[in-house]
């Protein structure tokens, strides 16, 4: 069996933030650490039913970010509701938890309320529903970036350090598409794939000698099993592999999504051995340190240690 990467990791689960926390990284000053981005500018803003004042988007990735809603003077007997939305692509939106404001009265207007961002999507935005008449009110998305010229660096070494976990362990520590390769169908009735957990799987397709393909379908031709600790295709009762003449070169191939769907499902060991490692290649940049065997080692136990038993046994 062999695989490879066809859609790489976008969003890693250790943010830049969490980097330079664990290795005490702050390098910038307050004013040049703070940005503030409007997503909707202030103004006043006339009636749009079913949150359609769509806010610009603003990029989040890796900052500490906060969401404050400015409300002014509403008309009377008018109301502002808003909410936090997340996307991954700029595209699709979806609302963030726990990211809707208190919807703004006249009872509560011309104050400001304030929600921290927790998710983990690159983008967000902020949109509103105005009823009955005119209100006026603004949102700001308020990051703290903390950059420094060291930020290309580090993120590399984050990636890094997810990937030195992955292979160690047989895991994926973040969504990604993979292409799994075999020469034949096996003699029992399942097929392991690799990269745990499974997210879903795409496609299953054979090519024959003569170089035709044929995509076998879910839920007739096999099932799909989730929820082992290895993600399998499996037969449905009765089922059998299709026989055919194979094409000499990967003749089947398996298109499958792997990985944690969100950071805090990720074990936590996992995550810290991810920080150790990025503490570690952060201070420590040359392939020698002279006279610090014995560190390098530590590390190594360290890691081994917080990573033994999330380790898929075949892999």
């Amino acid at each position: 069996m062999k695989y490879k990467i066809s859609v790489p990791v976008t969003t890693e689960p250790i943010t830049m933030a969490e980097a330079k926390t664990h290795i005490r990284l702050t390098t910038n000053t307050f004013a040049g650490d703070v940005e503030t981005n409007q997503s909707i500018s202030p103004g006043v803003h006339i009636v749009a039913a079913a949150y359609s004042l769509e806010g610009s988007a603003v990029d989040v990735l890796g900052t500490n970010t906060i969401v404050n809603l400015n409300s002014g003077a509403n008309g009377a007997g008018a109301s502002v509701a808003a909410k936090i939305q997340e996307s991954d692509d700029n595209l699709t939106w979806q609302d963030f938890t726990d990211g809707g404001f208190t919807t703004v009265t006249e009872a509560n207007d011309n104050a400001v309320q304030e929600i921290g961002y927790t998710g983990v999507k690159q983008y967000i935005r902020v949109v509103a529903t105005v009823a009955v008449d005119s209100c006026s009110f603004s949102a700001d998305v308020i990051t703290e970036t903390g950059y420094s010229v060291e930020d290309d660096l580090l993120s590399s070494i984050i990636t890094t350090s997810r990937e030195y976990c992955e292979n160690i362990t047989g895991r994926a520590l973040a969504p990604q598409t993979v292409e799994t390769y075999l020469d034949c169908f096996p003699s029992v009735n399942y097929i392991e794939l690799p990269l745990s957990p499974l997210t879903s799987v795409t496609s299953v397709i054979y090519t024959d000698s003569d170089g035709n393909e044929t995509t076998l379908t879910e839920g007739t031709d096999y099932l799909v099993d989730t929820d082992s600790p290895i993600g399998r295709i499996v037969l449905p009762y009765g089922g059998s592999w299709a026989s055919f003449t194979p094409y000499p070169i990967n003749p089947i191939t398996i298109t499958h999504v792997s990985g944690y769907t969100a950071s805090n499902l990720i074990p936590k060991s996992l995550k810290q051995a991810m920080l150790l490692l990025i503490g570690h290649w952060y201070e420590n940049r040359e392939a020698v340190m002279v006279g610090a065997i014995n560190m390098t080692k530590k590390i190594e136990y360290a890691v081994d240690a917080m990573t033994s038993i999330y380790r898929i046994r075949w892999w």
